[in-house]
């Protein structure tokens, strides 16, 4: 299918009339030109319907696309549906992106003639070993998305519906580039889905099955299980075990009944396809999650092992004072302070 512009920006949008303008300013304003901007209004019930109509009627790269209330992947998925450009990205419409932006990502996809991109220095630490990235750090062939049609955002699930549409799609290719210069500017707010999130854990922790179910029907289905287990079992130690388990104020039950799910998924799904050498790539912490008899010994474990981490890199900081090369030393000082933020 020919293309009628170098990239599609989708933005989502539900009753986000305070931050719209903001969100759509920082996509007509940016150096590179070259693209459409589909609007999708997922029945909003305040102003942003009408806001949006308004940029349609100002500048003709802007498409406006409304539906009843379906959620963000329905959303998104129907901006995917529509979109004509050659590569294609999903913006929240409460964010806004740095002006060199798109030009920046479509150089460096052009240059390595890539089918996904994974944008933001936050990600370069992880690059290329990524397994799951949320929607701000990801842009993709519109092709590669149109032969992998089976792989969309899922609905029904949120959070984690933009890594697992992420998972499946890096599990099937190994052209990814990284564009480290990629800016996103994030609005930190009250209203903001996650923080939701944070005071619901029993509904989040009850969508994991639903997690678990997207990704076993899309790794039998791609008969991936054998060679991609590492990748899978990655995902376990991404999603599941660091942003819920050990991110989340959980409560002890809580804390057992995704160490079970966990476990109960691994050896299932990973650990009959893995080697001991695929094995000994997770991290230590999660080896041991893995193999812990129970939530509350595993946390005591994690206690000590956090502790003795803190200062290890402790020492390595001051040690790297003496570095007599300068440069070295910068990198060094700057490795250490990253890892003791995390």
């Amino acid at each position: 299918m020919k293309t009628a512009v170098k990239i599609t920006v989708v933005i989502p949008i539900y009753n986000r009339e305070a931050f719209l303008a903001e969100a759509v300013e920082s996509v007509l304003n940016q150096d590179f030109q070259d693209f459409e901007l589909l609007l999708i209004d997922d029945g909003s019930t305040d102003g942003s319907a009408q806001l949006a109509q308004h940029y349609t009627r100002v500048d003709k790269r802007v498409r406006l696309l409304q539906q009843e209330n379906a959620g963000v992947s329905a959303a998104r998925n129907r901006g995917l549906q529509h979109a004509q450009g050659c590569y294609i990205y999903f913006l929240d419409s409460d964010d806004t992106l740095d002006s060199t932006f798109l030009s920046s990502s479509y150089q460096v996809l052009e240059q390595e003639q890539a089918d996904g991109l994974v944008i933001g220095a936050d990600y370069g630490h992880r690059f290329p070993a990524l397994v799951a990235l949320p929607t701000c750090a990801q842009m993709w062939r519109l092709s590669y998305l149109q032969r992998h049609a089976d792989v969309r955002f899922p609905l029904g699930i949120q959070p984690a519906e933009d890594g697992l549409f992420s998972h499946c799609l890096l599990a099937m290719s190994d052209r990814i580039a990284y564009n480290a210069a990629g800016i996103y500017h994030y609005r930190s707010h009250e209203d903001q889905n996650h923080r939701r999130i944070a005071q619901e854990a029993d509904r989040l922790l009850a969508q994991i099955p639903d997690w678990f179910n997207y990704l076993v029907s899309f790794y039998e289905r791609n008969s991936l299980l054998g060679s991609k287990s590492l990748h899978l079992a990655r995902f376990l130690e991404h999603e599941p075990f660091g942003f819920r388990y050990l991110n989340m104020s959980l409560l002890a039950q809580q804390k057992q009944d995704v160490m079970d799910m966990i476990q109960a998924f691994y050896q299932q799904y990973s650990r009959p396809y893995m080697s001991q050498h695929e094995f000994k790539q997770l991290s230590f912490p999660f080896q041991e999650f893995l193999n812990s008899p129970s939530a509350a010994a595993f946390d005591q474990f994690y206690s000590r092992y956090q502790q003795k981490r803190q200062q290890q890199l402790k020492w390595g900081l001051f040690c790297s004072r003496f570095i007599p090369i300068s440069r070295v030393r910068r990198k060094m000082r700057a490795y250490y302070r990253e890892e003791q933020s995390r």
